[in-house]
């Protein structure tokens, strides 16, 4: 794994509706992801946070019936300009959040460097809502899906013509939440998911394993998009959209550990931290737990 990293801070609660996953990024610093990384001999330029305008928060503003369109678009945007340039500088671009309508930045300037980009999607919710199928017109529910060409044009091109991703280089793990037109778009798509179902038949070693070997031959690259809401409301409290039976916490961090050993990963974001919502840092210090999984923590 590139021994360069950049982390990038991502203050976005524009996709959602709950107030405090904009402190996300901070809360993760503060329970020391910088020193974490530090110590295991890696590179760490910490770049502070993407400025995120916000809008009148006494209004309700809808665009097509899209909650804070323009605001969403600007700053992923900026997401995807810092991150494509890191990734020029060929170093690791780590993105903290924020809600998760910041992959939407995160994955349009990353894929401009590869031409397979694959994609793992740790999370509750499937996130490929369209405005058609989205029953709030959150943005976080939509990122997947805008990332392969779908939904609002001012939202698929912020960095070029989309698609940005395809549907065979995506496999998703710990699906537990999905709305009834994301179930029809996710068979008609043919994506790989991996529901809780699978994971409590085959187990997670397995679920990585197969998820590996599927992504290893086919990209050129793999960005790790993980939304905390993937793992048990009890492991991980601090969460805007949390669903009961998900991932243990040795089950999301053996997923880390495999995937630090494949050598696959060359971009992460980790998002949705909400410390509003916290109890006492548990679900920021677990972040930086996995973090430090991912980037090749042993105990010995």
């Amino acid at each position: 794994m590139n021994k360069d990293i950049s982390v990038i801070g991502m203050p976005m609660d524009l996709g959602q509706m709950r107030r405090g996953v904009d402190m996300g990024p901070s809360a993760i610093r503060y329970a020391g992801v910088i020193e974490r990384l530090e110590s295991l001999h890696f590179n760490v330029d910490d770049l502070g946070d993407v400025p995120v305008a916000h809008p009148n928060r006494k209004a309700t503003i809808r665009e097509d019936n899209l909650r804070n369109l323009h605001e969403v678009v600007d700053a992923n945007k900026k997401l995807a300009k810092v991150v494509s340039e890191e990734i020029e500088k060929q170093r690791f671009p780590l993105v903290l959040g924020g809600d998760h309508s910041m992959a939407i930045g995160s994955i349009a300037g990353i894929s401009q460097h590869y031409n397979n980009l694959g994609v793992i999607w740790y999370d509750a919710h499937g996130d490929i809502n369209t405005v058609e199928t989205s029953p709030s017109g959150n943005i976080h529910g939509m990122p997947l899906a805008i990332n392969l060409g779908l939904g609002h044009k001012k939202l698929t091109d912020i960095i070029g013509d989309a698609p940005n991703i395809k549907p065979e280089n995506i496999v998703m793990i710990g699906i537990r939440s999905l709305d009834e037109g994301e179930k029809q778009l996710l068979r008609k798509l043919k994506i790989k998911v991996y529901t809780m179902h699978e994971i409590d038949r085959i187990g997670m070693p397995k679920v990585m394993e197969e998820s590996i070997d599927y992504l290893k031959n086919r990209t050129d690259g793999v960005h790790l998009s993980f939304d905390l809401d993937g793992m048990d409301p009890s492991e991980a409290p601090g969460v805007g959209t949390p669903v009961n039976g998900g991932a243990t916490y040795r089950e999301s961090h053996l997923a880390m550990e495999m995937l630090a050993e494949s050598n696959l990963i060359t971009s992460a974001e980790f998002v949705e931290v909400n410390p509003m919502l916290d109890d006492k840092s548990k679900t920021a210090i677990l972040t930086v737990d996995l973090i430090g999984s991912l980037f090749g923590e042993k105990l010995i």
